[in-house]
């Protein structure tokens, strides 16, 4: 009897070691964080929620040392944040956060948060407005402590004052939990440039944060007379920019590889006047504007322009030899190899600006597909 007991035994340690041997392993819950404009009509039919894990409003507007609306907006985001909560009846796991800050409305930041009592009401402000509109989180959009992005007021102090009120926000959000028995999420955009991470601590600031969205976008702007991709996944050009290195120099700098969210454009610019010479890469030119995917995916459609891959970037870009045109964007192509990026360096997964700026859905499409399969091709 001892010995069928025994051998019963081993038969369960066997049987249980080759399970183990043989269990599929499960997919890696990537964040997929959407960017909502909130001055853009909200359709919420046009919203694939299922697709998104993380949507944030924007903005929320720093005034007078507290968050708030931008201008006269409370009845338009009061409307717009109820329709977006009610995207969780198609998808319980998403949440809502609000974006405070942005390019153009980053000014009141340095100013608010200059004494412990200003953080503490700036703190305060931002959970009562996350209480009154049933939101998951807020976002901080800080463009950018101690550097002037938009012309707006900075100092040296900034560096270790948004330390301090993510170190707030994320104590009085904790306290909050606790009454709701829920986690509450803090996070940032963060700058896909080295000077805003030399010029801050997200070392010390990462503590405080679920993960931090890095805008790796934006390499070649309107201020630009000469052209180049403006969200390679690798460098190439003089810049020496792309989404790789500005990884690279978040993980030097202190934030942990789950902790970082990569940024992706869902829009495009365009260059005039452009030398033909390697079909514009690279080349002299003048900024013309912003477009989003959809209508740059319809000028691919055209003859007159034809479409070309920078192996070395992993980017596309668009040249009309006869208007002299050239135009840099993000594809399928480019955002499968970003994705499998993100995968094979085990990063916390993407974020997108800005969500109707792609109504053919073909980008967030890659993103969801490639996030959800359990390993990069």
């Amino acid at each position: 009897m001892k010995n069928i007991v025994l051998a019963f035994a081993l038969l369960v340690v066997v049987g249980c070691k080759k399970a183990e041997e043989t269990k599929i392993p499960t997919a890696k819950a990537y964040h997929v964080v959407g960017y909502v404009a909130g001055w853009k009509k909200i359709n919420p039919k046009k919203i694939p929620a299922e697709k998104l894990t993380h949507i944030n409003y924007a903005f929320a507007d720093v005034a007078n040392g507290q968050v708030s609306y931008i201008g006269d907006n409370r009845e338009r985001d009061s409307l717009n944040l109820i329709t977006l909560n009610q995207l969780k009846d198609r998808n319980p796991d998403l949440k809502v956060l609000i974006s405070i800050g942005g390019w153009t409305h980053s000014k009141g930041f340095s100013d608010a948060v200059l004494t412990p009592e200003g953080i503490d009401q700036l703190t305060q402000s931002g959970v009562d407005f996350l209480i009154k509109h049933q939101l998951d989180g807020l976002d901080f959009d800080w463009e950018y402590p101690s550097i002037p992005g938009d012309n707006n007021p900075y100092r040296p102090e900034d560096k270790e004052n948004f330390v301090a009120l993510l170190k707030s926000v994320r104590e009085a959000l904790d306290s909050l939990g606790n009454l709701h028995q829920k986690h509450y999420l803090t996070t940032i955009a963060s700058g896909g440039f080295r000077r805003y991470l030399e010029e801050n601590d997200l070392g010390k600031a990462q503590q405080y944060l679920d993960f931090i969205n890095i805008m790796a976008y934006d390499f070649y702007t309107a201020g630009d007379e000469v052209t180049g991709h403006h969200a390679n996944l690798f460098p190439n050009g003089a810049k020496g920019r792309s989404a790789e290195t500005t990884v690279k120099e978040h993980l030097e700098f202190g934030v942990p590889a789950e902790k970082i969210v990569v940024g992706v454009p869902f829009y495009g610019r365009m260059w005039e006047q452009v030398d033909p010479t390697d079909h514009g890469l690279f080349q002299s030119g003048k900024f013309k504007m912003g477009l989003p995917y959809h209508q740059i995916y319809a000028l691919t459609k055209t003859s007159a322009y034809e479409r070309f891959w920078d192996e070395k970037a992993a980017a596309p870009y668009l040249y009309s030899a006869q208007d002299s045109t050239w135009i840099t964007y993000e594809d399928p192509e480019s955002m499968k190899a970003k994705m499998d990026f993100i995968k094979t360096n085990s990063l916390g997964g993407a974020m997108f600006w800005e969500l109707s700026e792609d109504n053919t859905r073909q980008l967030l499409d890659v993103i969801h597909e490639e996030l959800n399969s359990n390993s990069p091709e």
